[in-house]
């Protein structure tokens, strides 16, 4: 009996003395936190070396978003602003304590006009920023959520052209889905809806003979 006591004693006493160091520990907590409850941003830190956006930019879209407290700041906003940027395609933004948020950018990989006034990136959407200095990318033209079907089709019938040494600048996708291709010594192909690849392939294995005839000039082939 005077053995069990003392174990009842011991494991009240350990219960008891866990207890108070939590409510020490939560008061500490909380104690500090009302200190610093007013800590401010005061470092920006933009990752993943933008191209096409100046990092400055970026810097004074931030500071649009409430920067007074790092405990309070809505990381959804930031994200958010910086999104909206032009070239932006994706962004994370980090707190990382005790005054420091973290940007990591990631741009638009421009490959196509889309339309005269949009660009396509590498996944085939289309995005709105300034293409002033892109005048060697390709020009596609097509109907409303018809992006990434013409740049899956551009990119293979450019292949298919390039390994016969042609190269192709432009594609058009009609209203009614008929395909128009446009090379870059100014012919154009007409391939109407259907069997497209077959049809580029046609051309390919008749073009070597139409070159060779010296009173040709093909301005339009009707596949």
């Amino acid at each position: 009996k005077q053995n069990l006591n003392w174990s009842l004693i011991f494991g009240v006493s350990f219960f008891l003395v866990v207890i108070f160091s939590l409510v020490q520990v939560t008061s500490g907590v909380r104690q500090w936190l009302v200190e610093n409850k007013d800590a401010q941003i005061k470092h920006l830190i933009v990752q993943g070396h933008p191209k096409y956006t100046d990092e400055a930019a970026i810097i004074r879209t931030i500071k649009q978003a409430d920067l007074s407290s790092f405990f309070e700041l809505d990381v959804k906003h930031v994200q958010q602003l910086v999104q909206d940027l032009p070239w932006v395609a994706t962004v994370s933004v980090r707190k990382q304590w005790p005054d420091t948020i973290q940007v990591y950018v990631v741009e638009h990989t421009p490959v196509a006009h889309w339309n005269s006034d949009l660009l396509l990136n590498q996944n085939g959407q289309a995005f709105q920023a300034s293409s002033d200095k892109l005048t060697d990318l390709p020009q596609l033209y097509g109907p409303e959520g018809s992006e990434e079907e013409a740049w899956i089709a551009f990119k293979q019938f450019d292949e298919m052209l390039k390994v016969n040494n042609l190269t192709l600048s432009s594609l058009a996708l009609s209203e009614r889905f008929s395909w128009q291709l446009w090379l870059d010594n100014g012919i154009r192909l007409d391939l109407g809806r259907k069997d497209k690849a077959k049809r580029v392939q046609r051309f390919i294995d008749v073009y070597p003979r139409m070159e060779q005839r010296a009173d040709a000039q093909v301005d339009t082939i009707d596949l």
